[in-house]
């Protein structure tokens, strides 16, 4: 990078970081009749900004364009402007008729053929050659607008751009023009103008700037905003207000348009992503019947199950729930050819997963490195013997007892008691004692003292997942709120968050069918998802539930506050990449850079980020993108909120 560059790098960063100085403003002040209607006042005295008087004092700079390229791209050239964070554009367009563009052209065609003879005179080669070539657009444009194929039209764009401080603003200003220009779009701001120019920008239909450019119909499409089109669909849930168009957005999260159900959503603390899923929750439940299960991992949801009749489990030391993991159902697999479903027990797969869950107890809270490949094997081998010591195989009748045909049929038999982590334990100290391998001595030897403290019968300070499950997944319930908030944060919850993913996954995913038709719709949310990123196995087994989510007719909802803990894991980046709908709150500004390169935000939407109010993001739905502005109703925020002087506040 040359110092001319670096210098330009250095400015460019010092005018976003002005920018984003912006002052807290409370979306929940109350505001009088009057001051949504009008303000009290605006201060024209200034020739280069407009101060606009109410209980909250804004300044605003208009501003119109003044240049633009020789050649307009379809459909990039003004998306950075309409996407600007707190800014209103205006485009006034006029239709040029036939008899004028002819004339116009014609004068046009003249000069830049006395400006190419000029040119050919003084042996100007390559000015010849560019005459030349424009004469000839300009002809081929005229004679399409003879034969009717093209027509001209007048464009004045004028723009006003808001902020809380004139500093911030002035920053603005400079990031605007800095971005516009890449793409040759010039803007100047409309000097000793600004009240005309402000006028031109309302919707009164009268534009007092007279900076006019001329568009055929090909390079007028690149005016309009296409970059606000509307986002969601016809039918589906009312998740908040498009903030764009003032149009309320419809989601249906299991659309059949969508590549998958499952999303995320990353949010500063404080933004307003626990209330958003709230509402996403209870909307769903009530108006489409949606089941979801949360992984509340710090105790927010729990009056959301009250409220919606669900049912509320807290799992801790303290708390006689327990959740196995050696839990295993059988499931209806539908064949692709035929259509016709079976029922299968898939073993293999729950050794797998169990024994994923297993090997992040042994690495711990410190992820030992002396866990590897052959302590893998020695687990797995000590689980598999587990589930044959119960007689469990392949076959979905092995998982009864025999001669257990209820009264009420097949519905009723009894279930086998499953392997738990106590006998796990006590088969592992089996193969350990029968060990003549020296290979495994080590392994052996440091598993029987790490596993320890998951055994309950050994009075392991973990044991809380050791023992038969004294809980189950019931079906139609339209909320179940997992609580771990009682466990200790820093290892037992991400444990807990991968051991109750396996089960969760065989107690209410695998429960649907792979036919649609069937099929009951269903979200699990994941709170605070980035607590699992430090631990390879439960990283993996979330990528592997947002891959097979979809074949179940399931949309795995991630939640989590620092976006870069994913981007600096490239392991962890699947579950993006497997998220067909992604919704970004306000955002600290150290994130913004990341979210800019995996997602190619605009310089407007980065800057909104970081501005935006509580309740106000970017909500992207497949290749859709709109500004969405999501208010819980007075009822459902008595519910949600969990911040107790805004509670207060809201019943002032």
């Amino acid at each position: 990078m040359s110092k001319k560059q670096k210098q330009a790098e250095a400015l460019r960063r010092e005018q976003e970081s002005l920018a984003m100085q912006e002052p807290e403003y409370d979306i929940l002040r109350k505001k009088t009749i009057k001051e949504l209607i009008a303000p009290a006042g605006i201060d024209a005295s200034n020739i280069d900004h407009l101060e606009i008087i109410s209980n909250t004092t804004r300044y605003a700079r208009s501003f119109f364009v003044s240049s633009l390229p020789r050649m307009c791209t379809f459909p990039e050239l003004f998306r950075d402007m309409y996407l600007f964070g707190d800014i209103n554009t205006s485009i006034y367009i006029k239709p040029v008729a036939e008899a004028k563009s002819q004339n116009e052209l014609n004068k046009v065609i003249n000069q830049l053929e006395t400006e190419r003879i000029v040119a050919a005179d003084r042996g100007n080669i390559n000015r010849e050659s560019i005459l030349a070539q424009k004469r000839l657009e300009a002809e081929g444009l005229r004679d399409e607008i003879a034969s009717g194929f093209n027509k001209l039209f007048e464009a004045s764009i004028i723009a006003t751009l808001y902020s809380y401080n004139l500093q911030s603003l002035d920053a603005y200003t400079k990031l605007l023009a800095t971005e516009m220009s890449k793409t040759l779009v010039g803007i100047k701001s409309a000097w000793g103008m600004q009240d005309e120019a402000l006028q031109s920008n309302m919707p009164l239909m009268k534009n007092q700037i007279n900076t006019v450019h001329t568009f055929d119909r090909n390079s007028m499409a690149t005016i309009f905003p296409f970059t606000t089109s509307e986002v969601g669909h016809l039918t589906g849930i009312p998740i908040g207000m498009n903030k764009q168009t003032g149009v309320p957005v419809l989601f249906d999260n299991f659309h059949p348009s969508l590549a998958n159900y499952n999303m995320v959503i990353f949010a500063k603390s404080g933004a307003g992503k626990s209330v958003t899923m709230k509402t996403l929750i209870s909307r769903s439940a009530v108006l489409m019947g949606i089941e979801s299960l949360a992984l509340d991992a710090e105790g927010e949801y729990k009056i959301v199950a009250e409220a919606l009749g669900g049912i509320n489990v807290v799992l801790g030391p303290t708390s006689s729930t327990v959740i196995n993991l050696f839990d295993i159902e059988e499931e209806k697999v539908r064949d692709e050819i035929t259509g016709r479903e079976r029922t299968v027990l898939n073993v293999e797969n729950k050794i797998e997963d169990v024994t994923q869950a297993l090997i992040t107890m042994a690495r711990g809270s410190t992820r030992s490195e002396e866990v590897n490949e052959l302590t893998k094997q020695i687990i797995a081998e000590a689980v598999a013997e587990e589930y044959t010591r119960c007689g469990i195989t392949s076959d979905p009748e092995s998982l009864y007892e025999p001669n257990s045909l209820g009264k009420l049929g097949k519905s009723s038999r009894d279930k086998k008691l499953m392997p738990t982590i106590g006998s796990w334990y006590k088969t592992l100290l089996k193969k350990a004692a029968e060990n003549v391998d020296e290979n495994y001595t080590f392994h052996y030897s440091y598993l029987s003292k790490v596993m320890k403290q998951y055994v309950r019968e050994l009075n392991g300070q973990m044991a809380y997942f050791d023992g038969q499950s004294t809980f189950d997944l019931l079906d139609s319930v339209p909320f179940i709120n997992l609580d771990i908030s009682q466990l200790e944060e820093r290892f037992a919850r991400p444990l807990a968050q991968q051991i109750l993913l396996s089960w969760i996954w065989e107690k209410f995913v695998k429960k649907n069918s792979e036919d649609r038709k069937k099929a009951v719709k269903k979200r699990v949310l994941v709170d605070e998802a980035w607590m699992l990123l430090p631990f390879p196995e439960a990283v993996e087994f979330l990528n592997k539930m947002a891959r097979r989510a979809r074949k179940r007719n399931v949309s795995l909802a991630i939640v989590s506050q620092r976006f870069q803990d994913f981007y600096e894991k490239p392991e962890a980046q699947a579950v993006l990449t497997s998220s067909d709908t992604k919704l970004f709150l306000a955002q600290d500004k150290s994130e913004i850079a990341y979210l800019k390169e995996v997602f190619k935000l605009s310089e407007g939407e980065a800057n909104f980020l970081v501005t935006c109010l509580i309740g106000e993001g970017l909500f992207k739905v497949g290749s859709d993108t709109a500004i969405l502005q999501i208010t819980p109703t007075k009822r459902e925020f008595e519910f949600m909120e969990t911040n107790l002087n805004k509670i207060a506040e809201k019943n002032a």
